[in-house]
């Protein structure tokens, strides 16, 4: 009996079953859907091409990487101008700085699940 492995991404995100496993696609599709608006998470063609929804994700957190640097890049400048006390604005970009860190690796595992979808051949 021949055991075989496979050696995902640390990136890959345990919500979604591992590539070639059984239902591994639709696990991956649900994880996809909430990274878009759910009005997207609905389009038919979204839901039965998996690899344009994984398409759609990478976008949807690319843009959401931006905003986060923007509203970290700025705080300091902006922040005081609302009247907003130091510990506040601290404490704002702390979580700017956290959710960007965030970001950027849901967009690694946003980018090793659309890979495997890929050569999965589910692009239908």
């Amino acid at each position: 009996m021949q055991v075989t492995t496979t050696r995902l991404s640390p990136d890959w995100p345990r919500q979604v079953k591992t590539p070639g496993s059984y239902d591994w696609e639709r696990s991956a599709t649900r994880w996809l859907r909430e990274l878009v608006p759910a009005r997207y998470a609905s389009y038919p063609a979204l839901i039965r091409h998996p690899v344009l929804l994984a398409r759609h994700a990478q976008i949807q957190v690319q843009h959401e990487v931006r905003v986060a640097r923007t509203a970290l890049h700025t705080a300091r400048a902006e922040l005081p101008v609302l009247g907003l006390p130091e510990s506040v604005i601290e404490h704002t970009i702390k979580l700017y700085a956290a959710e960007l860190t965030q970001l950027q690796h849901i967009a690694r595992s946003v980018r090793v699940v659309t890979e495997a979808l890929a050569g999965h051949g589910t692009g239908r």
